[in-house]
């Protein structure tokens, strides 16, 4: 079994070999839309397991529409009923957001 650093390096790889997810597209994301796509589906992370207690956590069910946080389309959205992998998508784009920043302080040290 992976651990969870090892899952998001796994996702991560994979947002960027199947959806396109580049650096260079990243780079376009320049309003915080990787953090706020990360918090959301950390919130549905959170969400799995208040939902069974009938709760909604930070304006988000499961099974719902996109939180009004999502920085994309809804279509976009796609929650899993595992709270890992929520957690793992997260972190990936986290990974992501990071990368960024990097990439940029680094052009502004040259």
């Amino acid at each position: 079994m992976k651990n969870g650093v090892e899952l998001i390096a796994a996702e991560r790889q994979r947002q960027i070999e199947q959806e396109g997810w580049t650096p260079e597209h990243d780079a376009e994301h320049d309003s915080e839309e990787l953090v706020h796509a990360a918090k959301c589906y950390a919130s549905a992370a959170i969400a799995n397991t208040y939902s069974k207690r009938n709760v909604t956590y930070a304006g988000y069910r499961p099974g719902e529409k996109a939180p009004n946080q999502w920085p994309w389309q809804g279509s976009w959205w796609k929650p899993s009923a595992d709270p890992i992998r929520n957690l793992v998508k997260a972190g990936a784009l986290i990974a992501a957001e990071i990368d960024r920043l990097n990439r940029i302080k680094q052009n502004e040290s040259r």
